[in-house]
Order: structure tokens, then C-alpha cells, then sequence
């Protein structure tokens, strides 16, 4: 599986300037002579096999706003509401234990749909409140001495980074921010020279595939590679990435990846998961245990559970993990391939649209991008774009320098509109948002 697809394929310009100065399967959808920024954008459908219609269909939210939001959270399909509610009912009818007893097949195939979402074991995957939950559990439970350091980006997103901190003001560890290269990412030159050069051991790469604050895709195989030939650990926040981007934990080479269930993966908020390889699993010991990561073998003893279930907590929102296995389903249905391109043609489209807006500035970087696309207006800022969006029944979210203080302060930036774009979406989400924009 490809995770980023080669420049011209899955490219764009690291900031375009401006002119002048199943059931379901999501897909089928021009350009005609309007004013600048009001032309419609390219046509998807006819190079991806989803059935949009159909995908509409399934999301009830489609009759309702021009949902831009997918990387807060994604509109979800009916099948993953239904599976939520059916379970509450039941809960509500024989009792929670009863209920999920009753549920246990269905708990269990939401591990192996995450298992071949991401091309691993389901004995490799952990299900946990959120990414925050998954990307912390991997990270606390390694141990670090001072001067050992940590490897991360300026892609950082913060409650990554804060936990960073913190272990570092606790250990004596030391972050050291990779380079950028001249798209923006990560510069896989200099990791390669960080790797086996400082002051004191690297112990762990950690750092985000998909930043919140804009469309860039760091090289996740590329980093994959250069930490198994050293030999370090690899943590991966694919918060943003799995859902719109094909994604093989195998051909990535991480250690281990955290993800949430409510963003492209379109399942319930609350809902999160943890790859951890076995490779590695065994090696390491959780930062906190229950009765369900570990067994209370004696009056002073105890035993981790195998694998990755040793991340896990024993008291859990059922309904929503059968949820999220629902959503991974419909994911599976529609096709990650068929997403990631269609995904990618609907941003491209958007920031082609946006660039020809008067004052309007797309402030993505990267040499592969995906469908998170963030953008200025001059003179109007984000938080009043928004309100104004949100009255034209177009979702869109602001993100602010407190999410990203490795990236935005160094761009002079302090806050841009987010717009980001999901499989599901139509021209006609794209022509409503930007005839709201020209009427600002």
C-alpha cells in the first residue's frame, strides 16, 4: 500500500500563490465560466470509484451543512449510529455486563477490522479512549536517562509535544526538533545525521504523520526506514492520516501508531486505538495497569497481559467500540485507494479555488498534501470566518498557535482557517464555501 503517492500524482506546490502578486461505498461527480473563485472545480468522480451519491446518502448530515470539518470530526455514516444506539439499547434492555457479553464477537471484529485496515495482527491492536490516550500510553512506558534524546518535528501537534516536555523536565531527556526541508516536512537527510550524532543517545522518533494545523504528509515510510537500520523505536501519530491515506504499518516501519476513531475514520468520538508491534511489546511495560492489562497473580505479584492488550483499561465505552468497528467496515467497503485519491483531487480542487479568491492566502506546506487545507482572508480574521461560514451552513474549524508552537510562531502565524475535506463531499459543499467567502 502507498502511503504517499509520488510528486505529480499526489503533489502540490508548497504554497500556491495567488494569481498576480457495503453499505456503503461512497462514489460518482465540471468547470464552467464563473468569476474568479467561483468557477467549480475540477470533476472527481470520473477518476475514483466511489459512488458519492450513495455515500450521501448513507450520512445524514449531508442534507444538512457543507461538513468541512472532517479533521475535528467526521460526519459519520448511518450504519456506525445504528451500531452505537442498537448497542445503548441493549445495555438499556438486559444490563451493561449482559450486553457486552452478548457483544463479544462484535468487540472482537473491531480488532481484526483494524488489523486489516493497517495490515497487522488484531493480537498488535489496542483500543483506547482517543489518540491522545494511544500515542501517551506508547510513549510513557518508554524509560529515559539524561541526555537521552527524543527526535520529533516542528509538525508537532501539542498534546504530544506537552508530554514531551514533561518527560523531559522529569528525565533530563532532550527534544531536538528535526529540520525542515525546502517543502516544509521533515527532512529525512537530517534525522538520518541525528540518529547517530549528538550529545547523547537517540532513544525514540516520535512525531506526526498528518499535521492538525495544515495539509502537509511528512515521509512516514522514508523516517520507517532510517529508524529500523539504527535501530530506534518509532511512534507515529496518525491522528490525522489513517482514514484518508493508505496506511501499512509494515511498509511505514513504525513501532507503533496511534489513531482516533471520530476524524477520517468517520466513527464515534471517544473512540481511539494503539498499534504496537509485537516486535517490541514484550520490551516494555505500560505506565499504569488495571485488572485487564494485567493479572493479579498472587498477594505481590503480577502479570502483564501478552501483546498490545497490555494498553488497554478494562472499563470502556462497548457501544463505542463497536461503533468505530462498524466505521472501519465501511472505510474497508469504500476502499482506502479510491479515498486517498479522491480525498486528495477534492483538496486540490478547494485550494485552486481559494488561491483565486482576492485576499485569500492557502498557507499549506509540503511535497505531498492531503485534505486538511488551511488558509487566511485578509482583513477578516479566522474566528470571524468562521462564524460567517458557519451561518451559510458551512462547517470549518480555526486552529491557533497553541496547537502548534514548533510551526506557526517560526511562519508568523497565529491562527488560520482549517476546511478539510472528506470522500463524501461534493462541488456543491466546495461552491457553497466559497460563495459564503466572497461575500465577506
Amino acid at each position: 500500500m502507498a502511503v504517499c503517492r509520488p510528486q505529480g500524482t499526489h503533489g502540490h506546490p508548497q504554497l500556491l500563490p495567488r494569481p498576480g502578486g457495503p453499505s456503503g461505498g461512497a462514489p460518482g461527480t465540471g468547470s464552467d465560466p464563473r468569476a474568479p473563485g467561483e468557477r467549480r472545480g475540477r470533476a472527481v468522480a470520473s477518476v475514483v470509484g466511489i459512488d458519492v451519491d450513495q455515500a450521501r446518502r448513507d450520512t445524514p448530515g449531508c442534507a444538512h451543512v457543507a461538513h468541512l470539518n472532517n479533521a475535528g470530526a467526521a460526519l459519520r455514516p448511518q450504519v456506525v449510529t445504528d451500531a452505537v444506539i442498537g448497542h445503548l439499547q441493549r445495555e438499556a434492555e438486559i444490563g451493561g455486563y449482559e450486553a457486552a457479553d452478548e457483544a463479544k464477537d462484535a468487540l472482537a471484529h473491531t480488532y481484526d477490522a483494524l488489523g486489516r485496515l493497517l495490515g497487522c495482527s488484531p493480537t498488535e491492536i489496542a483500543l483506547v479512549e482517543n489518540a491522545t490516550r494511544a500515542f501517551d500510553m506508547a510513549f510513557y512506558s518508554f524509560s529515559f536517562e539524561p541526555g537521552d534524546r527524543i527526535l520529533t518535528s516542528h509538525a508537532e501537534y501539542a498534546s504530544n509535544a506537552v508530554a514531551m516536555l514533561q518527560v523531559a523536565r522529569r528525565s533530563g531527556a532532550v527534544i531536538e526538533v528535526v529540520d525542515d526541508d525546502a517543502f516544509g516536512q521533515l527532512d529525512v537527510a537530517d534525522l538520518e545525521r541525528r540518529l547517530t550524532r549528538g550529545a547523547g543517545p537517540a532513544r525514540l522518533v516520535a512525531l506526526t504523520h498528518v499535521p492538525s494545523q495544515g495539509g502537509l504528509v511528512n515521509p512516514a515510510a522514508a523516517i520507517g526506514r532510517l529508524t529500523r537500520a539504527a535501530g530506534i523505536p518509532y511512534l507515529l501519530d496518525a491522528c490525522q492520516s489513517v482514514g484518508q491515506l493508505e496506511l501499512d504499518v509494515t511498509e511505514v516501519g513504525c513501532d507503533f501508531l496511534a489513531g482516533t476513531g471520530r476524524k477520517f475514520l468517520r466513527g464515534p468520538r471517544g473512540t481511539g486505538f494503539l498499534y504496537a508491534s509485537g516486535a517490541i511489546t514484550e520490551t516494555l511495560e505500560p505506565p499504569f495497569v488495571d485488572l485487564w492489562s494485567a493479572t493479579w497473580t498472587g498477594p505481590d505479584t503480577f502479570e502483564l497481559a501478552d501483546g498490545a492488550r497490555r494498553f488497554e483499561t478494562w472499563e470502556c465505552d462497548v457501544a463505542g467500540r463497536i461503533g468505530l468497528g462498524a466505521a472501519v467496515d465501511y472505510a474497508l467497503g469504500v476502499g482506502l485507494a479510491d479515498i486517498e485519491l479522491r480525498v486528495h483531487e477534492l483538496a486540490t480542487a478547494l485550494r485552486e479555488r481559494l488561491v483565486a479568491l482576492a485576499g485569500v492566502t492557502v498557507r499549506d506546506r509540503g511535497e505531498h498534501l492531503c485534505g486538511i487545507v488551511t488558509f487566511t482572508v485578509e482583513g477578516t480574521g479566522p474566528a470571524a470566518v468562521r462564524q460567517h461560514l458557519a451561518a451559510d451552513a458551512v462547517n470549518v474549524h480555526v486552529t491557533t498557535a497553541a496547537s502548534a508552537q514548533l510551526d506557526f510562531p517560526r511562519r508568523g502565524l497565529g491562527e488560520v482557517v482549517r476546511a478539510s475535506v472528506h470522500y463524501y463531499n461534493n462541488d456543491e459543499d466546495l461552491d457553497r464555501l466559497i460563495r459564503s467567502l466572497r461575500a465577506l
